[in-house]
């Protein structure tokens, strides 16, 4: 987690990393890709975009169930209290003084944590701490410390625009003036610099104009989308088509639809489409989608389109779903420095954006055979199950057609240019408009998937760990079987444990002290994978006729259900439904795992539908998830 809030600025001149070593991009070839050169070598590259991270190290990963409650309540206390002057800036001490005694707190308290927090660059790091510094690391000197400020102010901070190379060599030279051995590192000074409001370093460097257009907020705007990825608004929604499914091409029924958009520019940043109602899944699928590149998706699904949106948003909005609601959701969030905000009460507006391309998308939908339209008054006459044509996967690669080749290219009537067009201008900017530049990425991807997906609080014994009566082992749980917590040696330590629920035949450990996730399999391999649907129903199954299910007997009781479905698969509307869910679960394919993926060979793909044809995965629902005609 602990991503710095530093966006990447995409210009000449500017110092970037690819892969940890340093690089200067020489020139900005498109949304997609720069000229680079190797700060170590000399050697001249193209690179993506995507693959750009700040010159600034990255904090290492840490499970947020690991922090305290009470840490992060206090965190977001301190927050709530300078968020004021983060995003507007501080105007004056009066302003600051009105509001520490407001909160009963010294002015110099909020000063010190405004400093916390732009060194740091999340909320993370506004959390209690014990005293003393964090293994390996060190205050530099403070008369490097005050050199720094020095250069800072009189070369960065003026009208002349002395570029931040120039200033790092002053430094330098400054500190060999003064005979400070200890020179600071360029990054510690591209650090400070990094920590300077955008507002407050455009006002001083001569764009005044452009910084009271870019923070002064807009008449009839929603409230802070005014660059991209500033807000992103995500929503559900059951899709007007019925579906077919694999084996038979026979109904079943209209899928779910998650949708991310950019306020700002109206491009969608992800989705997720699914047989599933939604679910906290849903959100952590389509947020990691939103904020992970998507070459790779596109070039797994053999897909011919561009869509160059990624990066870590600054806010998410949504309206009040429960699954939006959840603690998961919220400390993902936290832990990511996404500021979560969910609709007011009785003020529609604030949901319009998402809702207007919900519409859209019916709206080209309906011209789809299989249609249920948006009323039966306009269904009126027309068979939409005897029309259905698409299977789940089918319908999956026209909606990305569609995003990417239509809807991202067309002329948006608010914007008055296409969806993409207004991204792409809102990073690089123009001569009238000031570029935000690319947004940050998580250090890890995988781990930022992970960190949305539920969690639980186990022991390890012997044994492994046991989570709704199925046991997991792995090697790497050899070392913390039956650890006392460090607080109570009376107590057995619990470490966070993080789950799949399409794919509940494998766990993720997370080891406290290499701080990183590590997959964990159940102790009997011979069990297919499958999901926590066909496990609860399997124990429904097995408490109807009063026997005990041994881990053993799991795999028989497994293949015996799915073997009942795929019969009445032939038969009825709901176990085709229930088969069809089970083969996208079976998948559980997400785009962090795409990310180190190269495109499946025609031959793979080919065992992969022989597999889902004849592998008996279906699946039953819930009793409380109704199936939608």
């Amino acid at each position: 987690m602990n991503d710095r809030r530093v966006n990447i600025k995409i210009a000449a001149g500017e110092p970037v990393q690819i892969k940890g070593i340093p690089h200067t991009i020489i020139e900005v070839i498109d949304l997609k890709s720069v000229f680079v050169e190797n700060n170590n070598t000399g050697r001249k590259n193209i690179a993506a975009i995507s693959e750009l991270r700040p010159s600034i190290a990255v904090e290492q990963h840490e499970d947020l169930e690991l922090i305290a409650d009470k840490d992060w309540i206090e965190a977001e206390r301190r927050f709530n209290i300078i968020r004021p002057f983060i995003e507007g800036g501080v105007s004056g001490r009066k302003e600051v003084e009105l509001r520490a005694q407001e909160h009963d707190i010294n002015p110099a308290t909020i000063y010190r944590w405004l400093k916390i927090y732009k060194a740091y660059g999340t909320i993370d790091g506004l959390r209690p701490r014990k005293e003393g510094l964090p293994q390996g690391k060190k205050i530099i000197n403070k008369h490097a410390e005050a050199i720094i400020e020095k250069a800072i102010k009189d070369l960065y901070l003026t009208n002349q625009r002395i570029s931040i190379q120039k200033v790092v060599l002053e430094v330098k030279r400054l500190c060999h003036e003064y005979h400070i051995l200890e020179v600071p590192h360029a990054n510690t000074v591209r650090n400070r610099i990094a920590a300077i409001s955008q507002r407050d370093s455009l006002r001083k460097r001569g764009h005044k104009e452009k910084a009271d257009n870019k923070f002064t907020p807009a008449a009839g705007k929603f409230p802070h989308a005014d660059y991209p990825l500033a807000v992103v608004q995500i929503d559900h929604t059951p899709v007007d088509l019925i579906l077919v499914d694999d084996f038979n091409r026979r109904p079943i029924g209209r899928p779910f639809l998650t949708l991310a958009i950019d306020v700002y520019s109206r491009v969608v940043v992800g989705y997720y489409l699914s047989l599933d109602a939604p679910s906290v899944m849903s959100i952590a699928m389509s947020v990691s989608q939103a904020v992970l590149p998507k070459e790779k998706w596109l070039a797994s699904r053999k897909i011919q389109a561009e869509w160059p949106v990624w990066g870590i948003m600054n806010t998410i909005h949504v309206d009040n779903g429960p699954e939006f609601h959840s603690e998961t959701f919220r400390n993902a969030c936290m832990a990511h420095d996404i500021r979560l905000e969910y609709r007011p009460v009785k003020k529609p507006r604030f949901g319009g954006h998402i809702e207007r391309l919900m519409g859209t998308f019916a709206t080209d939908i309906h011209a789809v055979p299989g249609t249920t339209f948006s009323n039966i008054f306009e269904r009126k006459g027309y068979n939409s199950d005897t029309e259905a044509v698409f299977t789940f996967s089918e319908f999956e690669d026209w909606l990305i057609d569609f995003i990417c080749n239509v809807y991202h290219k067309r002329k948006h009537s608010a914007l008055g240019t296409s969806p993409l067009h207004a991204f792409e201008l809102g990073i690089f900017g123009d001569k009238n408009t000031l570029g935000s530049g690319a947004a940050r990425l998580p250090a890890n991807d995988h781990n930022f998937f992970l960190d949305f997906l539920p969690s639980f609080e186990r022991t390890i014994q012997t044994t492994g760990v046991t989570i709704d009566g199925l046991a997991y082992y792995a090697d790497v749980l050899r070392g913390w079987i039956n650890a006392v917590d460090s607080d109570n040696q009376k107590e057995k330590r619990k470490f966070i444990f993080r789950r799949d629920p399409r794919n509940i035949s494998e766990i993720w450990f997370f080891d406290p002290e290499i701080k990183n996730y590590f997959k964990v399999p159940l102790a009997d391999q011979s069990i297919p994978p499958f999901s926590i649907w066909e496990h609860k129903k399997i124990q429904e199954l097995k408490k109807e006729t009063g026997e005990y299910l041994k881990d053993h007997e799991l795999g028989q009781a497994l293949a015996k259900l799915r073997e009942r479905v795929q019969e009445a698969s032939t038969k009825t509307r709901r176990a085709r439904r229930s088969h069809q869910r089970s083969t996208q679960h079976r998948q559980s394919v997400n785009p962090a795992s795409i990310q180190g993926k190269k495109p499946q060979q025609e031959s793979t793909i080919l065992e992969q539908q022989l597999e889902s044809v004849y592998g008996l995965l279906p699946l039953d629902e819930l009793e409380n998830d109704e199936d939608i005609s």
